[in-house]
């Protein structure tokens, strides 16, 4: 069974910086494509961070493009999403999720809260 926990989230001011962690277990998170999303209050959910390619390859929304990276520890088996220079607008729940490719993704985890105050 599939299981991803994330963690790291919290509430921090514009300009603030977090790590989010999402431990996965019963997949291995160099396989396939693992990915960031994040929904607002009202908002859609968003895509903003993939990996693939065994984690050599990334791509980014232009949202955050620049500010966050995207990367795996496979000794870990873990996946991270560094977050820096936090802005209000960057406020959501933060999930990760896994899958066969960058456009389905099958194994989802809870969500971790971010917050960024002005």
């Amino acid at each position: 069974q599939v299981q991803l926990v994330e963690s790291g989230g919290g509430s921090v001011q514009t300009g603030g910086s977090l790590r989010l962690s999402c431990a996965a277990s019963g997949y291995t998170v160099s396989s396939n494509c693992m990915g960031w999303f994040r929904q607002a209050p009202g908002k859609e959910r968003e895509a903003i961070a993939g990996i693939y390619n065994g984690g050599d390859s990334t791509s980014y929304a232009d949202s955050v493009k620049g500010r966050f990276t995207i990367f795996e520890d496979n000794a870990e088996n873990a996946l991270y999403l560094q977050m820096n220079s936090l802005k209000p607008e960057d406020t959501a729940m933060y999930y990760c999720a896994a899958g066969r490719s960058c456009v389905d993704f099958n194994y989802w985890g809870q969500g971790t809260q971010v917050t960024v105050s002005s």
